[in-house]
């Protein structure tokens, strides 16, 4: 028997349609809560593309952006050398990193 989880992604907007609030919720975790930023992609099996949405709140500021950004290519690098071994590469996108980071002043 297979088992199912949820992920919900909760958006309060302004008449703008821009986002004020955002939270999340899991079914299998008991983490969740009120977020700033949220980055979702989705590999589209059919289209062989990602699909993207990016959401953040008014009062995410460009420093949080930036360090968000970077956590993300260093998050990026782990996944992309899990998933297919390519050591070097993933090297390559942790120096990346690492000059992003000197280059915002993170």
């Amino acid at each position: 028997m297979s088992k199912q989880g949820e992920i919900k992604i909760i958006l309060e907007l302004d008449e703008n349609n821009v986002p004020e609030k955002l939270s999340w919720d899991a079914s299998d975790s008991e983490q969740g809560g009120d977020c700033e930023c949220v980055v979702l992609s989705i590999w589209d099996k059919k289209e062989q593309n990602t699909l993207k949405i990016d959401l953040w709140t008014k009062e995410f500021n460009t420093d949080q952006m930036k360090q968000f950004i970077h956590q993300n290519i260093m998050t990026l690098s782990e996944t992309f050398e899990r998933a297919t071994g390519e050591n070097e590469m993933a090297s390559e996108m942790r120096e990346f990193g690492q000059y992003f980071q000197e280059k915002m002043g993170i």
